[in-house]
């Protein structure tokens, strides 16, 4: 069985941008975002859990889960995030798993999990845990530019996160995300040839 690395960091850090380069350089990408987001749009496997615990509410026109409305619940009541993250990280995980042990071509699978050591429920089946770092004030500017959320937003849900000292002492390699596209794609490059030969 090929090894499973766990790729994380803060908001605004840029994991995407590090999943793409490896991704272009042939390690299979499993993104639990993406997974959340299918598990919670219309027809997604979570939304009777979710409907029965939150009401017809919880529930877009679309008939997917009301992003919005959801995002200010939990932001407001931690009780209901806990609720959320209840019903959404077993899924998340177990689809993660599945996906990561299924038959691929490639060296090694990644597995990106925005809260991998905040949710503690990763770290057992993941070979090496990769963070991609950068300062607190770029995470700001940069998720503030993406998001359009106001810096009081950006730091409230920083909060949430464990803090940047904390996520680089429990990493097994660090990515610095803090300059040029060219320099992190040579720290991407570096590490790939590294993880090949584990």
């Amino acid at each position: 069985m090929k090894l499973c690395h766990g790729l994380t960091g803060g908001i605004g850090c840029g994991k995407s941008t590090v999943a793409t380069l490896f991704s272009e350089l042939g390690a299979r990408i499993v993104d639990t975002d993406l997974i959340a987001h299918q598990l919670t749009q219309a027809e997604g496997a979570a939304l009777p859990e979710i409907r029965k615990e939150f009401g017809d509410v919880s529930i877009a026109p679309n008939g997917a889960m009301d992003r919005t409305k959801m995002r200010q619940l939990v932001f407001s009541d931690a009780t209901a995030k806990k609720r959320l993250e209840a019903i959404l990280h077993p899924m998340i995980r177990e689809q993660a798993q599945l996906l990561a042990q299924s038959q691929s071509d490639a060296p090694y699978t990644l597995v990106v999990v925005p809260l991998l050591f905040e949710s503690g429920r990763y770290r057992d089946w993941l070979h090496q845990v990769i963070v991609v770092d950068c300062t607190e004030q770029q995470q700001i500017a940069r998720t503030m530019q993406r998001s359009k959320l106001s810096e009081a937003e950006v730091r409230s849900i920083m909060t949430q996160q464990i803090s940047r000292n904390e996520r680089l002492r429990l990493a097994d390699a660090v990515i610095t995300n803090d300059s040029q596209l060219t320099n992190l794609r040579l720290q991407v490059e570096e590490l790939h040839s590294r993880l090949i030969r584990l």
